[in-house]
């Protein structure tokens, strides 16, 4: 968790830099590699870990050695396998992909650079899956911390001496390779170096200090052959995957339409379009939809994406103690954890969502202040996204509570309802002229919404635990009373105070009220914790 924390720090150190560097135009590259990339790691990697871990786990309970080295051999080799497959997609699919599904050739360069990243992320999340069933976490958290501390130095700098210094990199990139692309590239380097970074910590500890089993010839032989191995590995693997790519779906969903969309919204409303980005720091026309798509992906969704990061942690640390309740058939002891997670996260949730709603503008020109155009073109969408940030870290504790009772694969199924949705929502929306990007804003809050009162509905009609309305209301009730403290300071304040003094001062005086209603109507920060 700690290791979690400090990732999380480094990630915004990381974003939010990299965004006033590459603008826009700079971040709707980037975003196109990374939406792509995001799929097929969650595809190849995620569950990876979780089904090694698993796997692991069980036969070091029976002292199996024998097999745990055979898991771990079996595992690099068919996983590097898959890694050098995944890889060699993106390497052939990259072209075509920028330029006829993502409408956006000119991101091809980063999309390139960051294949390798597939590769090395499968032979890093066998190694932390063994050490992890070996129950020894500090391998995963130092390569987490080795990877973070890389992309943050790697990519800045790199992107930074792409900008100070086009002429020297663009004498080494194919012709037609524009300057911005040619930094965004630079910046995916940096994300590919770090990959690169945790993989080689974790095969230098392995070499170096090893797992502390036994030596081979003092083993019994294992009973349990190759072959069982593998089956019991992709049981775990594909359920685990397939919910985490229908999760990342989202991201590839904006990519595939947002700016076939945004190009149509365009062609529409020329004048509307050149009208509203008419100032001297907005981009070329023939680059709009990807300055639009970038404005919302590097400056939106990013600080959407910020307060569930935080959150999840409820759902997770529910987990062991619903997990055991429902062993023991206590159903009294499951309606008190559920109902803890739940109202612990809507403590968070409510006034953080709320408040992004009405101080959008404010906070993007607080944090990315020489990017007047982009958020204008952001602002709108993140005032959308604000009632997106409570449903999505609402859904993570029931997610993991489904889980945590036997039922994973209703999430799978939940949030393919979810990605409908989603879909829909964009092809429906961004193409009208005066939505146009913050359609795809809209459209995500309706996917969570909708996920959101899918997830309390199975989770209530699995275990018969009730979380009715009246444990969400106080804590929203509080967080419209914080977000109308906060919008009034803020106006009052902004004239003499600016906007860098005044937000803080009315975030300050939001929370304060915030926790004085919350305090009103019987809700402690005592109550919040134990259990939680």
């Amino acid at each position: 968790m700690a290791s979690a924390l400090v990732t999380k720090i480094i990630g915004a150190l990381f974003k939010l830099p990299l965004t006033n560097l590459l603008g826009g135009g700079g971040m709707g590259y980037f975003s196109c590699a990374y939406g792509l990339f995001l799929p097929v790691y969650a595809l190849s990697i995620t569950g990876l870990t979780t089904a090694v871990a698993k796997l692991t786990a069980e036969r070091a309970a029976l002292e199996d050695h024998a097999a745990l080295r055979r898991i771990l051999k079996l595992s690099l080799w068919s996983f590097s396998l898959m890694g050098m497959l995944g890889t060699g997609a993106i390497l052939l699919l990259a072209k075509p992909f920028c330029r006829y599904v993502a409408e956006n050739p000119d991101a091809y360069l980063s999309v390139l650079v960051l294949a390798p990243a597939i590769l090395l992320g499968c032979v890093s999340a066998v190694f932390r899956g063994y050490y992890e069933g070996l129950r020894t976490m500090y391998p995963t958290g130092l390569s987490q911390l080795a990877e973070a501390l890389t992309k943050l130095v790697c990519g800045l700098g790199l992107c930074r001496y792409a900008l100070t210094h086009p002429a020297v990199v663009l004498r080494y990139l194919p012709p037609g390779t524009t300057p911005l692309a040619a930094a965004s590239a630079a910046a995916v380097l940096g994300v590919t170096l770090s990959c690169a970074a945790g993989t080689l910590f974790l095969i230098l500890r392995h070499v170096c200090i090893g797992d502390g089993i036994p030596a081979l010839p003092r083993q019994k032989p294992s009973p349990v052959s190759d072959r069982a191995l593998y089956r019991a590995l992709f049981a775990v693997l594909i359920p685990v995957a397939a919910g985490s790519l229908i999760t990342n779906l989202t991201n590839l969903i904006d990519l595939a339409t947002g700016m076939h969309c945004l190009n149509t919204a365009i062609r529409k409303a020329p004048v509307s379009f050149a009208a509203r980005f008419a100032d001297d720091s907005a981009p070329d026309p023939a680059a709009l939809a990807n300055f639009i798509f970038g404005s919302f992906s590097g400056l939106a969704v990013t600080i959407f994406n910020l307060v569930p990061s935080l959150t999840n942690m409820f759902g997770k640390g529910a987990i062991p103690a619903i997990a055991a309740a429902h062993a023991e058939q206590n159903r009294s002891a499951m309606q008190q954890d559920s109902a803890a997670a739940m109202l612990a996260t809507g403590f968070l949730a409510f006034p953080a969502g709320l408040g992004i709603s009405v101080l959008a503008q404010p906070i993007l020109q607080l944090l990315y202040p020489q990017r007047a155009a982009e958020i204008l073109a952001a602002a709108p969408s993140l005032q959308c996204l604000g009632s997106g940030v409570i449903f999505l870290a609402l859904t993570f504790p029931l997610f993991s509570m489904l889980q945590a009772v036997g039922h994973a694969p209703i999430t799978v199924r939940i949030m393919g309802v979810g990605v409908c949705c989603k879909l829909a929502g964009n092809l429906l929306l961004i193409p009208l002229p005066r939505i146009h990007i913050a359609g795809a804003a809209l459209s995500t809050t309706l996917c969570y919404l909708v996920t959101f009162l899918l997830a309390l509905y199975a989770y209530q009609k699995k275990t018969g635990v009730k979380l009715g309305i009246m444990l969400f209301l106080k804590p929203a009730y509080g967080g419209m009373l914080c977000a109308a403290a906060a919008a009034f300071s803020y106006s009052l304040l902004l004239g003499r105070l600016g906007n860098n003094l005044a937000l803080p001062a009315a975030i300050c005086m939001g929370g304060c009220v915030y926790l004085f209603a919350m305090w009103l109507m019987g809700i402690r920060l005592a109550t919040l914790r134990g259990r939680t």
